[in-house]
């Protein structure tokens, strides 16, 4: 069995032809970084996120909608490889909550309260 069989093509192409590949600054105000998943098996996603001004009109809500059920029927993922697409929809979510904190900074004591 190859890597094309057991994936989509989608999966392929990125695994061919890395892109978006490198790391941001994780202190700057425009830049989210979301580290998930189980160090102990190697299941491990890093995703880090640079928005600007323009995201402020939805675009941040509008991808905190994305689910893990979307991310694996765009990519074909087969069942095997489900935890897959939870681990990016974990990583999405924590990107962009570090993002919202750096741009509210207060909003982190405002839930503690």
């Amino acid at each position: 069995v190859t890597l094309a069989d057991a994936v989509s093509w989608q999966v392929v192409d990125h695994y061919e032809n890395p892109r978006n590949v490198g790391s941001l600054d994780r202190n700057a105000k425009n830049v989210g970084t979301g580290l998930v998943g189980a160090p102990a098996c190697g299941d491990v996603m890093k995703l880090q996120v640079t928005l600007g001004t323009r995201w402020h009109l939805g675009g941040v809500d509008e991808a905190l909608k994305i689910k893990n059920t979307d991310i694996a029927k765009e990519l074909c993922l087969p069942p095997v490889k489900l935890h897959c697409s939870m681990l990016a929809e974990d990583a999405i979510k924590a990107a962009l909550a570090d993002y919202k904190l750096k741009q509210d900074p207060n909003r982190e004591s405002d839930k503690k309260a």
